[in-house]
């Protein structure tokens, strides 16, 4: 792994994992106009089904990500092999997760939609997608640990092209199997349904392929055997409250929709498309807060605990800067966005009066995300984790309600919620950050190790020999 000092190696890492997640948001849109081509009710199934399921992966990417942040740790303090352990399982037990999840999901996929309250009328096709779709889950299980891991040793380009093409193959097989291309027959949702389970098919055995090597000593099949009780439990310390975390900002955010339902058909669609036009403006500054936090947790596993602290920083500016660019273009050019998805001017007219908003919203979200992924990065995930469940509690979610529903603010009220639960976490874990708690742990660690070996000279005459 080459070292990752500096702006070049944050672009460096950053610019892939852009280009991934980019395609990534622009073929799910066309693919979920795709789906809309086959009819409306294959549309709700299918959004109402991804609820579910991206609930579901957040347990397979927490554990991968706990993972991940160790992988770059060891790697930067030089231990090749227990970094080579960790990653095996971590992607080990992202799989038998999601193994156990797809079996419930393919055995039970009735009782499944009836517990997301899915109309009877809907149930055939949602037994089809929760079936087939749901069962293919563990290979999203797969995904998430394999790229995980590969990220974190410094090599983002290989997910990213390995990302891109599965997308593309899926968006080529949906055309094919569900307008029953070349002879086919028409196969409608259960097309996406093929398509999807040999697209991620595809992606897991290139992404294997590319683990099998990512590491000094090759990774071969006897490998996943592996258990070292030690560094597992150093994975799920660090990985449970990245879970609870995540497991949080999901509910909250289905409950905040929920709010959003009650206020109405319009302002429910003016904040989706709000929401898709944000994503697109959030996800280059999203890569580069990913990109710190593998640069950052490299650096402190090779001691680098000064040059970890300034890239922190060094993170926050360049990402603030480039989402503050976007937002602004967005505050501009928003009215004439909007009008791609909508013609309803009063939904037209909700959103814009939102963008404003924006302009504090996502810088916000940015230096949460910067700051948050830092603290992640040296360990400190149990800050992070409680910060975030008060926050978004008591602001997010109990401050939509108050202002938004019971003071009568409607969308605008949860806006200001939004902002302030992102200033509020951000402003917290800056705090943190600013006072160096873990890094001058880790120092004084360090330079009371080093006070040892200084005090056993005959061990190091022993070691020069």
């Amino acid at each position: 792994m080459k070292p990752m000092g500096g702006k070049s190696g944050l672009w460096m890492l950053a610019w892939p994992i852009f280009i991934e997640i980019f395609l990534q948001t622009l073929l799910g849109t066309v693919d979920t106009i795709m789906v809309s081509r086959i009819s409306d009710d294959a549309v709700a199934v299918v959004g109402i089904s991804n609820q579910l399921f991206g609930a579901l992966i957040t347990l397979f990417t927490t554990f991968a990500g706990g993972a991940g942040i160790l992988i770059a740790q060891r790697l930067g303090s030089g231990r090749n092999e227990e970094a080579r352990t960790i990653a095996i399982m971590g992607v080990t037990v992202s799989t038998i997760l999601g193994v156990a999840f797809s079996v419930s999901l393919f055995l039970y996929a009735d009782p499944v939609a009836r517990m997301l309250h899915i109309s009877r009328e809907l149930i055939p096709l949602s037994h089809v997608y929760l079936t087939y779709v749901g069962g293919g889950l563990f290979m999203v299980g797969m995904t998430a640990s394999l790229g995980s891991a590969i990220r974190n040793t410094g090599n983002t380009r290989g997910p990213m092209y390995t990302g891109v093409a599965v997308n593309v193959i899926h968006i080529l097989l949906n055309y094919i199997l569900i307008f029953g291309m070349f002879g086919l027959p028409e196969m409608g949702l259960s097309g996406i349904a093929v398509s999807t389970m040999i697209s991620r098919l595809i992606g897991v055995a290139v992404l294997l392929y590319m683990f099998s090597s990512a590491f000094e000593r090759r990774i071969r099949l006897p490998d996943f055997r592996t258990f070292h009780r030690k560094l597992f439990a150093e994975i799920v310390r660090i990985s449970w409250p990245l879970g609870l975390n995540s497991s949080s900002w999901v509910l909250s955010q289905l409950v905040i929709y929920s709010f959003l339902a009650m206020l109405g058909a319009k302002e429910l669609a003016a904040r989706t498309y709000l929401n898709t036009l944000e994503s697109f403006c959030f996800t280059l500054g999203y890569a580069i807060a990913m990109a710190g936090q593998i640069q950052i947790a490299y650096l402190f596993g090779a001691k680098q605990t000064q040059e970890a602290y300034r890239a922190a920083y060094r993170t926050l500016y360049i990402g603030l800067a480039i989402v503050s660019a976007n937002v602004l273009l967005l505050y501009l050019f928003g009215r004439s966005l909007l009008g791609f998805f909508t013609a309803d001017p009063e939904i037209v007219a909700i959103g814009v009066s939102l963008l404003a908003l924006n302009l504090l919203l996502q810088p916000c979200k940015m230096l949460n995300m910067a700051m948050g992924n830092s603290l992640n990065a040296i360990g400190d995930t149990r800050y992070t984790m409680v910060v975030s469940m008060i926050s978004m509690t008591l602001i997010g979610v109990g401050g939509s309600y108050w202002l938004g529903i019971s003071s009568g603010w409607g969308l605008l009220g949860i806006y200001c919620c939004m902002i302030a639960d992102e200033a509020a976490r951000g402003g917290l874990v800056l705090l943190r950050w600013r006072k160096r708690k873990v890094l001058s742990q880790a120092e004084s660690q360090f330079a009371g190790r080093q006070q040892g070996v200084r005090e056993k000279p005959g061990v190091a005459c022993s070691v020069e020999l």
